[in-house]
């Protein structure tokens, strides 16, 4: 019989969210039902802090969330960083130097705690911030920021980490969330993992009593942490090869569905 957990930590897209971006009202229900139940829960997510705000009845009691990859804790309600580590703005700029000279073709971005920037011609996926910074690159690692953006057009995300990881080697921490030709980097050290261990050391709980879902190459660190993990049906391959256990997918589920047995929903 396996034990109830005492903090569950869940990945977004890909893995708590559908496919098309949604939460299922089972999911949500299921979420807060646990914290009901006494179980603390984290979202820990690539995504930068202004993604967490439509999510923030499901944050609880503690009201965090531990964004862009492992490099800020966040206050949902209060929209604001409490702990930060942050790409320094020199080394920033000579990875992304180096980076362009090997893959010329790439397009850069940043996320700051605060503002998210751009180069001109950088592919956006999303809807812009209407604060938008657009500039070149030494403009917009100028300052240190939380995440730089490596985009390239037509590369799959592992073959562009593939390429940029032994350029920027481990001056810095380099991964991808899944999908087409997007490298996040971090600053050296930053993973989910890092700041999971410190939130949950924060609230006395080891890593043996937390169970942690995943999908992609950035959620490994955390898989390893935590005491127990899961990887949804539709994670990447080498989230299947080293999780504890696989459940359903994003858009069956899979998540909700482990807790709701865990904790006898």
């Amino acid at each position: 019989m396996r034990r109830t957990p005492r903090l569950v930590a869940t990945d977004l897209d890909g893995t708590l969210v559908h496919s098309d971006s949604t939460i299922s009202p089972f999911t949500r229900a299921t979420v807060l039902a646990i914290q009901e139940a006494g179980a603390v829960f984290v979202m820990v997510t690539a995504r930068p802090p202004r993604w967490l705000h439509d999510l923030s009845d499901l944050v609880g009691a503690h009201g965090v969330a531990i964004v862009a990859n492992g490099a800020i804790l966040y206050d949902v309600a209060q929209r604001k960083a409490i702990r930060t580590r942050l790409i320094d703005p020199a080394v920033a700029l000579e990875i992304a130097q180096a980076i362009r000279t090997a893959v010329p073709e790439v397009e850069f971005a940043i996320e700051r705690p605060d503002r998210y920037g751009q180069e001109p011609h950088y592919l956006n996926r999303w809807p812009k911030p209407d604060d938008t910074l657009i500039a070149a690159l030494d403009e917009l690692l100028a300052e240190p920021a939380a995440k730089l953006l490596v985009r390239h057009r037509s590369l799959h995300s592992d073959e562009l980490l593939a390429r940029v990881a032994p350029i920027v080697g481990e001056r810095v921490a380099a991964s991808h969330s899944g999908g087409t030709g997007l490298v996040e980097i971090a600053a050296s050290g930053v993973s989910k993992a890092a700041m999971l261990a410190d939130f949950a050391g924060e609230q006395g709980i080891s890593a043996a009593e937390t169970i942690a879902f995943g999908d992609s190459v950035n959620d490994l660190p955390m898989l390893s942490w935590a005491g127990t993990s899961y990887g949804v049906g539709n994670a990447h391959p080498e989230v299947l090869a080293v999780v504890d256990h696989v459940c359903p997918t994003n858009d069956e589920d899979g998540v909700a569905t482990v807790l709701a047995e865990l904790f006898n929903l």
